[in-house]
């Protein structure tokens, strides 16, 4: 599993407000993966994310909370007709065997390394994206250092 509050990196330009979890720029924020993942809309060399939302149907309103959101649909769903890396796109439609292979093996090579992450460097993550400290702690504390739970439950 990847776990969103540590894959996605959002460019300096974007600030956002967690309290309203709204990203305030009027532009689409440049959004990467920090985390390598093999899927056909995220390449694999720079980790650009192939997404309308955070592309061409960018709306200054989006909130946090929906780009998580159409990130992890997009993951669930791969678009290999509109990829972002070709070369995984073209494995995902002939050789889905071979892609799942691959997938599992970045994920335990790449994603893996992310959950060895100790406790005060996940709640600088945190913190670093506006998020009160003392209230991080104490919901990364709840979900048992869960990054993913913590998120979602910070944005509620």
């Amino acid at each position: 599993m990847i776990v969103f509050a540590s894959v996605l990196r959002p460019c300096t330009r974007a600030t956002h407000d967690a309290r309203r979890s709204t990203l305030t720029t009027t532009n689409p924020t440049p959004t990467t993966t920090v985390t390598k993942v093999w899927h056909p809309n995220i390449s694999s060399a720079s980790g650009a994310i192939c997404l309308d939302v955070l592309k061409d149907q960018w709306s200054p309103a989006l909130t946090i909370k929906t780009a998580l959101l159409s990130l992890q649909a997009l993951l669930s769903t791969p678009e290999p007709n509109d990829p972002q890396d070709a070369v995984v796109a073209k494995q995902y439609l002939t050789d889905k065997s071979d892609f799942d292979r691959t997938a599992k093996q970045w994920t335990e090579l790449y994603a893996h390394q992310d959950q060895a992450v100790g406790m005060k460097q996940k709640v600088k993550k945190f913190i670093d994206m506006g998020f009160d400290e003392a209230r991080v702690l104490d919901v990364l504390s709840a979900a048992g250092g869960d990054e993913a739970k913590a998120m979602e439950e910070l944005l509620k």
